[in-house]
């Protein structure tokens, strides 16, 4: 196959990437493996935590943030991403159970987490031609209009790891075994 991408250290990250890995370093105790594999483009890096950065400041919640993630993660077949953010979702309050339905692809019974399940991954599916069906689902759900154009950045945000992740094929991090994901 392909040569691997590496997965870098501080050490061996291009010298554009070093001082981003050290302030992920110490901002999240750790440098997810595929943030380290990013590093091999200072570009993507620096571009893809600066969208993170503006996008947190946005109106989402930290658990709509992370369902939107696992629900691109697992419509763009991001095995790694769905862990990683299996494990986010829950540290940011999300329970066991929706966490598994948002991991299947199927409702999870919180009417706002659904609508914006159902309209990130119509995002994805139907490249933005979501359909008003979907829209007004989401309205009546309590999401305005500012909203849905913010789950646009949250699937563009998405799409740089998941596409970065299928080039990189970061390892599972011994603390995300129990998240691995499979695409059904």
């Amino acid at each position: 196959g392909m040569t691997p991408y590496p997965i870098h250290t501080i050490e061996t990250a291009p010298e554009a990437s070093q001082s981003q890995l050290r302030q992920v370093q110490e901002v999240i105790g750790r440098i997810p493996n595929l943030a380290a594999g990013m590093a091999e483009s200072p570009t993507l890096l620096k571009s893809f935590f600066a969208v993170r950065e503006i996008y947190a400041g946005g109106t989402l919640t930290d658990v709509e943030i992370q369902a939107l993630s696992i629900a691109n993660a697992a419509e763009n077949g991001c095995d790694w991403c769905v862990a990683f953010h299996s494990a986010m979702a829950l540290k940011a309050g999300l329970s066991e159970q929706t966490l598994k339905a948002l991991r299947d692809g199927r409702d999870t019974g919180e009417p706002r987490l659904d609508a914006l399940q159902r309209l990130t991954r119509a995002m994805v599916t139907r490249r933005g031609r979501v359909g008003d069906d979907v829209l007004r689902s989401f309205y009546s759900a309590g999401f305005n209009r500012g909203q849905a154009l913010e789950v646009v950045l949250g699937v563009s945000f998405s799409v740089m790891a998941n596409y970065a992740g299928h080039l990189v094929h970061p390892p599972l991090e011994a603390g995300l075994q129990q998240f691995a994901w499979v695409k059904g």
